[in-house]
């Protein structure tokens, strides 16, 4: 009978030697699948091994990865290590140069999602000209994700119409169709059986928000929360300059920075993160505790797998803190379009005992969530 430690060290073997180890492991698991067709696409090309007689395979026919589609595989399945000496071996060993050096390549790729979480994971590696068309590219993909999020965002914290209260505003939208008819109704002709309209009427609209709030979002930037980064980014310059609403944006790993003063340009933004790193939520949720002015009009927002590099201990305190004083805590394990978390189910419990809220959201859902905690 195999131990789980004995299963673990074959799987690392099988990943290692490929498809001449199959006999020894038949069967990876899903997320070894994905390390071996990853590893595949890249050794896969290794002449020497097969002139040895040692050409690794994974045994599934050609692999369909992209480039940026590899470069997001990798920073998602492998530790930090294991990326750089990845992502230096298909630069310098097989000359892969599409997306991280490469103009011409550039310049012909269509922008989108993936393509911009592979220039976040490898701008670093960029000559100063390929990083210019690359931020060409970035401007692109934000500005469609701005259009698209800028939309719901509007729609919840939108004003209302109060039925109570006249308008001097004539909008269409506002048009009051019932007061006009019965304001009208004395201009009826009746030989054309029609309502002269003297003084059409309008619906005033409430601002939903007379008092100042603050929306911290926190945001963990290890690779794998790489989606997260960019929609946090997106929906923070949504955010910002909302009447009544005052935005922050932290990024952290084992460090906090405070990335404020750039939420109103997210592509700006977007090319300052330093993806990777070690994870201390803790200390990111210290520093937000410290920019809180009103306690009662304040919403933290935590973005991250909650893999805690830091104190446990002393991030349930701070959340329960926070809860305490009247703060909205919400702790989200993802943050884009899919809204598929992978989390610390065990933590993310005892935040939720702590008082905050825990899920995983899209931008949209975000926007809306925000906006009740708001008007309640």
């Amino acid at each position: 009978m195999t131990s789980a430690n004995d299963a673990e060290l074959l799987e690392r073997w099988r990943l290692v030697l490929g498809a001449p180890a199959q006999r020894a492991m038949p069967n990876l698991s899903p997320n070894a699948m994905a390390m071996d067709a990853a590893l595949e696409w890249l050794y896969g090309r290794d002449l020497e091994l097969e002139e040895r007689g040692v050409k690794r395979s994974g045994g599934s026919g050609p692999s369909q990865l992209t480039t940026p589609d590899w470069v997001n595989e990798v920073h998602r399945l492998f530790p930090k290590e294991t990326i750089e000496r990845l992502e230096r071996d298909a630069v310098e060993r097989f000359q892969i140069d599409e997306v991280v050096t490469n103009l011409d390549v550039l310049e012909r790729i269509e922008p989108s999602e993936a393509l911009l979480r592979a220039v976040l994971h490898t701008k670093h590696l960029m000559n100063p000209e390929v990083l210019a068309r690359a931020r060409e590219l970035v401007a692109k993909v934000v500005e469609d994700l701005m259009v698209r999020l800028a939309k719901e965002v509007r729609a919840s914290f939108g004003g209302v119409r109060d039925r109570r209260r006249p308008s001097l505003h004539k909008s269409a939208a506002n048009f009051d169709l019932r007061r006009t008819i019965q304001s009208n109704l004395k201009h009826y002709q009746p030989d054309l059986r029609r309502i002269h309209l003297e003084k059409p009427r309008f619906f005033s609209r409430t601002r939903r928000f007379t008092e100042r709030w603050q929306i911290i979002l926190v945001v963990d930037q290890s690779g794998s929360m790489v989606g997260s980064v960019i929609h946090s980014a997106v929906t923070a310059a949504c955010l910002w300059g909302l009447p009544g609403m005052r935005t922050h944006l932290l990024a952290f790993d084992t460090e906090v920075v405070d990335l404020t003063e750039d939420v109103s340009d997210p592509v700006d933004l977007l090319m300052k993160v330093q993806l990777g790193g070690g994870t201390d939520i803790a200390r990111a949720m210290d520093y937000a505790a410290s920019l809180i002015e009103a306690p009662r009009r304040t919403i933290v927002v935590l973005i991250s797998d909650l893999y805690e590099g830091g104190d446990p201990h002393r991030l349930l305190r701070t959340t329960s803190a926070l809860c305490g004083q009247g703060s909205k805590v919400l702790a989200l394990a993802a943050l884009d379009q899919d809204a598929n978390p992978v989390y610390d189910r065990d933590l993310a419990q005892k935040l939720a005992d702590a008082g905050a809220s825990v899920g995983a959201m899209t931008p949209g859902a975000l926007a809306a969530w925000i906006a009740e905690q708001v008007r309640k």
